[in-house]
């Protein structure tokens, strides 16, 4: 069976599960009489859909019924999450980023950041390791366009926190060398070293130790992830970075004006650093409604809650595509980081739909191409370059915080 009919079957569940795909799956994968959905998933076959960040590796720690255990978190069958099997097949899913995620509270400090990431590094491993026949690790760009040739969707970690790496380079190049591929810079708490979004802003950015973090990041080849830092870090970390740097999960912030959205300011800089914003799906961050009902006391709010759409993200992805251009945008749902979903994007089955949506829109085929994977996939590859080239002049850092901030631990 060649790739293309692999990946066919895959959507249809023939080679994942032996039972109905679910209603939502269903809707998003059949093209019916609407060209816009035939032209959305024909894109999707074709071309990668790789998405920046989806949080199961957590979903499966904070699992309810069995806690970590990867075998009892079944993806064949329907989990009570947004990410299954067949759900990822109906929507045309070709390659994910997985969040390793870890919290930057004190509870985690308490157990050792690094000691909480290297598990949720194992269960993302083990995840991927459990259904060969769907799933396939990769760890640069090139072994994600094989596994989507070979009808697989392939697998990148993503740290979630500069906190893991406890203040230590040779802790981040051990995270490298264990599939790594991408750094938050912060969560949402301010580091010794970074100011977060939501954080107090200590350090009017990045202190010294946090810029030799970003070259050293450039030097490894792991895409730097400006998601949920401070626009004073998004501007010095583009000052910085040699290599085209990613928001994993972020919005436009002149859509929802939220600290975790991206200003204009900085979208009009992507192109020269020829890195890109990869939309999300998270409510608060789509609609300006929400935002206002979230920042409204409790006792103050009115009966009905808002809801973000569908409509909405594609606005997003548009406000983007007129600041930054479409090299520069991508998809980051932020599926299994979230409690409340967007209308039309409830689980992994849905991204056709907004594809659709987008076609709708007036979207060329090559456009929805960069967007589905082209772009995450050309940042990849530059990010690896640059690598290679700096590798063969700068020898691996060994600047500490104590050295160069006088922070002493």
């Amino acid at each position: 069976m060649s790739p293309r009919c692999i990946r066919h079957a895959l959507v249809a569940g023939l080679l994942l599960v032996g039972r109905t795909i679910p209603a939502t799956a269903q809707r998003a994968a059949t093209p019916t009489q609407d060209p816009h959905l035939a032209k959305a998933l024909k894109v999707l076959t074709s071309t990668p859909l790789i998405d920046g960040h989806n949080d199961l590796p957590w979903a499966i720690r904070e699992s309810k019924t069995a806690p970590s255990d990867v075998e009892a978190y079944d993806l064949r069958q329907r989990t009570v999450g947004h990410t299954d099997l067949a759900r990822l097949a109906a929507g045309r899913l070709g390659g994910q980023f997985w969040s390793v995620y870890i919290p930057g509270d004190t509870s985690i400090a308490r157990q050792g950041y690094a000691k909480v990431q290297l598990e949720q590094i194992d269960i993302a491993r083990r995840v991927m390791a459990k259904y060969p026949e769907q799933l396939a690790s990769a760890s640069s760009a090139a072994e994600l366009r094989a596994a989507f040739q070979r009808g697989r969707i392939g697998g990148v970690l993503g740290m979630e926190g500069g906190h893991a790496i406890e203040n230590s380079l040779g802790a981040l190049r051990a995270f490298y060398d264990l599939g790594a591929r991408y750094m938050t810079l912060t969560h949402n708490q301010t580091l010794e070293w970074a100011d977060a979004a939501t954080g107090v802003q200590r350090h009017g950015g990045l202190t010294a130790f946090g810029k030799e973090v970003v070259r050293e990041m450039n030097r490894l080849g792991m895409l730097v992830d400006l998601s949920h830092v401070a626009p004073s870090v998004m501007s010095q970390a583009l000052d910085v970075s040699e290599a085209p740097v990613i928001f994993s999960h972020s919005n436009a912030r002149a859509l929802a004006d939220h600290p975790r959205n991206v200003p204009d300011s900085i979208l009009r800089r992507m192109p020269k650093n020829g890195g890109l914003v990869m939309v999300t799906f998270v409510p608060g961050f789509t609609s300006q409604a929400v935002v206002e009902w979230n920042r409204t006391p409790a006792a103050q709010r009115p009966a009905s809650a808002p809801r973000a759409t569908l409509a909405q993200v594609a606005d997003h992805i548009e406000q983007i595509r007129k600041v930054a251009g479409s090299d520069h945008v991508g998809i980051g749902g932020d599926f299994d980081g979230i409690s409340d979903v967007v209308e039309g994007l409830e689980d992994v089955s849905t991204y056709p739909a907004l594809f659709a949506e987008l076609s709708r829109r007036g979207w060329s085929e090559a456009d929805l191409r960069k967007l589905a994977g082209e772009n995450i996939l050309r940042v990849f590859a530059q990010a690896e370059r640059v690598a290679v080239r700096l590798r063969a002049t700068r020898a691996p850092s060994t600047k500490t915080i104590a050295e160069m901030d006088g922070v002493r631990r």
